[in-house]
């Protein structure tokens, strides 16, 4: 029997491929600034963040975008002992929700988490050149509506600053046209990127286990680069 959980309906759109304006999206987003204003609430939170790293040794930084209640910064922080986590969120609710799925194990000491937009927090990390050693994007909201493309990661004007953090970059999805398009816009920003089916051995977030269970296929996009 599967698990009460095992309820998430799947992806349904009319957008049957890579959305036919994501290139031109992408081009004008290079060719233009992106003007908007830094939160000054985002600037505060990262830079407490970044201190709190600094403070820990300045070990290689990973950033955990968009973590939700938290889960993923956590198994990162594990499975990477060496390295410093920082996961990043908007909603304080999520953020300050109560961590009792994590068990009686003590929780790593490697990492933090803030609240912050990571409109703001990308372009942040971009402007002061932190060295961002991994960049995990998990489970964004697909926004699957044809018309919804801006308010995808790879459609918004951000995308070119998300595209800059990271040696290692990884978006997973459980929508296959997301990853392909994600994938599509690192290609034309400079960063050649592979897709792949991804059956994680332990989930790293509630919604990867959710759709697991619900048997949906994942997908993810990784991009490596060599820092010179």
């Amino acid at each position: 029997m599967a698990p009460m959980f095992a309820n998430s309906r799947t992806i349904v759109s009319a957008q049957a491929d890579v959305h036919e304006h994501l290139a031109a999206r992408v081009a004008r987003h290079l060719a233009e600034p992106f003007r908007k204003p830094i939160g000054e609430a985002s600037r505060r939170e990262l830079g407490a963040a970044l201190q709190s790293w600094q403070q820990a040794g300045g070990a290689p930084l990973i950033l955990d975008a968009g973590c939700g209640v938290g889960e993923s910064t956590l198994r990162l922080a594990t499975a990477f002992p060496d390295h410093f986590v920082i996961g990043i969120d908007q909603s304080e609710k999520r953020l300050a929700a109560g961590k009792d799925w994590w068990g009686e194990a003590p929780m790593p000491a490697n990492f933090c988490w803030a609240r912050a937009d990571l409109v703001d927090v990308w372009r942040l990390l971009q402007a002061e050149a932190v060295p961002v050693a991994r960049h995990y994007v998990l489970y964004p909201n697909p926004w699957p509506k044809i018309g919804h493309l801006g308010r995808r990661w790879q459609g918004h004007a951000v995308f070119p600053a998300l595209a800059a953090c990271g040696d290692y970059l990884e978006c997973r999805s459980n929508w296959r046209i997301y990853i392909d398009e994600f994938a599509q816009a690192l290609a034309l920003v400079g960063r050649p990127a592979r897709v792949e089916a991804w059956a994680p051995a332990q989930p790293m977030t509630p919604f990867e286990r959710k759709y697991g269970a619900s048997g949906h296929g994942l997908w993810r996009c990784v991009s490596e680069r060599q820092r010179a």
